[in-house]
């Protein structure tokens, strides 16, 4: 009899069959399922829920307890300044805004009010973001956060008050400041570490307040270290992040994964305003250097030696007697500068 006749014949013997067909499928897809679920898989599962122990051992960074600590070290900056401007009306009154003159008697039967008088006094307001780096209400941010600000609020995470900040001291060539509060108890500071440690590659994170959203937490990567010609202004070297800057992020930090400034988030490349995954921060080392002279003098005293030199050229050498070209030929010497006053002289 063949294997037909007894599948076509014999109904019982057909459904034992698929009994024992859908009990082997079932079988492989439960092994599979087993192998999923193994202790390596396992892991990855209980990381991806959120347990810090766990995303450590499956090699994940750890952003959950970072954003913890730096929550209340983290502060919102908003500040107000006065800029000029003219009235509500782009409009100046030719004939000097006085009480008969017919462009005030104009002005007052069609709109209503005197004629404004040229440029006047507006305030603005702007928002940015800082760390604190001492128990004693120190904080830390960008030049240009609280630059030609007539007042400056800060707000502490999960605290309703406002403080109002005073500068204690900036540097706009690096655009670094810091201002202090009067808080009513002892604060958090933040960790500052190493930047020259720092490897392209590595995990960071920053916090900060992009478009006024307070206490925004990003993460990313070292893109690049030593960015020149970014701000063109002498002392550029900034580390390049792809971790989401947005406008109101400047001041805020970044942080490496071992919980440690190594950065301040100050400035982003954009076409169109918002973040495109190229941000820039001032390395925390620099900050470091200036941070006695700003606490203890309010600015950074530079030394200069006060001469312009050019190089000495095969030509020059040969006009000076030289037999070969070497050092630096001093071309112009500062009024009243150092090396004037050191006696130091133009070559001839």
């Amino acid at each position: 009899m063949s294997w037909k006749n007894i599948w076509e014949g014999n109904v019982s013997l057909k459904g034992v069959t698929l009994v024992a067909l859908v009990s082997l499928v079932i079988g492989l897809g439960i092994s599979g399922s087993l192998d999923w679920l193994s202790p390596s898989r396992a892991v990855n599962l209980m990381g991806d829920a959120g347990n810090s122990e766990s995303r450590l051992s499956s090699g994940l960074p750890d952003f959950v307890n970072l954003a913890k600590k730096f929550k209340p070290i983290v502060v919102n900056i908003s500040t107000t300044q006065a800029s000029e401007g003219r009235g509500s009306q782009e409009f100046s009154n030719p004939f000097g805004g006085g009480e008969d003159d017919p462009f005030n008697e104009f002005w007052k039967r069609f709109f209503g009010g005197p004629a404004p008088r040229g440029p006047q006094q507006r305030q603005r307001s702007s928002l940015g973001s800082g760390f604190i780096i001492d128990a004693d209400g120190s904080i830390l941010t960008n030049n240009h956060v609280v630059e030609n600000a007539s007042k400056i609020l800060v707000k502490l995470s999960g605290d309703e008050q406002d403080y109002e900040a005073k500068v204690i001291g900036r540097d706009p060539k690096t655009d670094i400041a810091v201002i202090k509060i009067d808080a009513k108890s002892k604060l958090s500071s933040a960790n500052l570490g190493d930047s020259d440690q720092l490897e392209v590659g590595e995990w960071v994170m920053a916090i900060g307040n992009p478009f006024g959203l307070d206490g925004t937490v990003t993460s990313g990567i070292v893109s690049a270290k030593g960015r020149h010609n970014i701000t063109q202004g002498p002392y550029d070297n900034f580390i390049q992040t792809d971790a989401s800057i947005n406008p109101g992020n400047s001041g805020g930090p970044l942080i490496n994964l071992r919980g440690e400034v190594i950065g301040i988030n100050t400035a982003i490349f954009s076409r169109s305003g918002g973040n495109i995954g190229i941000g820039f921060a001032i390395p925390i080392n620099l900050v470091k250097e200036l941070l006695p002279q700003l606490r203890g003098k309010g600015k950074i005293t530079r030394g200069y030696l006060g001469v312009l030199i050019q190089k000495v050229t095969p030509e020059i050498a040969e006009s000076l007697g030289m037999d070969k070209g070497y050092g630096a030929l001093v071309a112009n010497v500062s009024k009243e500068g150092p090396a004037e006053k050191a006696g130091v002289k133009v070559a001839t």
